[in-house]
């Protein structure tokens, strides 16, 4: 495997690279904002951790095959555009899902859950470098990962926040159940889901909504996310971490599958205005 790796390869929107042995990078770098969108997740991000998983197996097998108790390690690093320090990522693009009826229906059950499943059971540990601002589904992107690292906003601010009661988004059935799983009692799921509340990276930290923030640029974010890598990249080493997790979040990952209708305001409205 050679890196770069930048993907889609006609209009790039992340860049792969493996800036130790024992470590990956996944750059967004959709705009200055980082939208997930559905090519960003079916082109960049989806592709980007199959060529991650498959360069650590081949590094996994040959290690065990010759019995080398140090071969096996690895961790993956996500972080917002590199060069800015505004975002980690702005969040879903649902004014397109929106304008494509088919998009609209596909896109939460077969693109986006698909790809937060993946994260949550990612073979080797995860670390969410959070550079920036972090919204709505950004914000369930970093919690799959397993670590969280974010900047401590005193250079700009910097929020995380899950702000779809303040724009008429409904959550997926799979967002409400990354919450249950990843943080805290039901106070702070009302905050979180109901109130939408813009977490400073402080707050955020005593919440437990991230592990560490790092004062500085977005490359001192990722040099914190890469002393977290080299601290738990062995615990990839005998290739049960994935497993585990699969396990650990059993529960969680079977009801990221029954996301099938989308609700909205609009569906909901009508249901109840048949009823009353």
């Amino acid at each position: 495997m050679s890196y770069p790796l930048s993907l889609p390869a006609t209009q790039p929107l992340v860049t792969l690279t493996q800036p130790t042995p024992h470590t990956w990078l996944i750059e967004l770098h959709n705009g200055e904002d980082s939208r997930l969108t559905h090519v960003l997740i079916e082109q960049g991000l989806k592709p980007a951790l199959d060529a991650v998983e498959k360069h650590w197996r081949d590094g996994f097998r040959e290690a065990h095959a010759k019995k080398d108790k140090d071969g096996g390690k690895g961790a993956l690093i996500i972080v917002g555009k590199r060069g800015q320090n505004k975002f980690f990522s702005n969040g879903l693009d649902l004014a397109t899902v929106h304008a494509d009826p088919v998009l609209f229906h596909n896109f939460i059950p077969y693109m986006l859950n698909t790809l937060l499943q993946r994260l949550l059971s990612f073979p080797i540990p995860t670390i969410a470098a959070i550079n920036g601002h972090c919204f709505a589904g950004a914000m369930m992107l970093s919690l799959c990962c397993d670590y969280r690292i974010m900047t401590d906003g005193s250079s700009r601010n910097a929020w995380l926040c899950m702000n779809e009661v303040h724009f008429g988004a409904s959550w997926p059935y799979s967002f409400a159940a990354v919450l249950r799983a990843k943080v805290g009692d039901g106070r702070l799921h009302r905050k979180v889901a109901l109130e939408g509340y813009r977490f400073s990276p402080p707050e955020a930290l005593e919440a437990g909504l991230v592990d560490h923030l790092v004062k500085g640029d977005t490359e001192a974010v990722i040099a914190k996310a890469q002393e977290v890598a080299d601290s738990v990249n062995g615990a990839a080493r005998l290739g049960v971490w994935g497993a585990i997790k699969m396990e650990l979040y059993r529960d969680t990952l079977e009801k990221m599958g029954r996301d099938v209708l989308v609700k909205t305001a609009a569906a909901e409205d009508a249901m109840a205005k048949a009823r009353l």
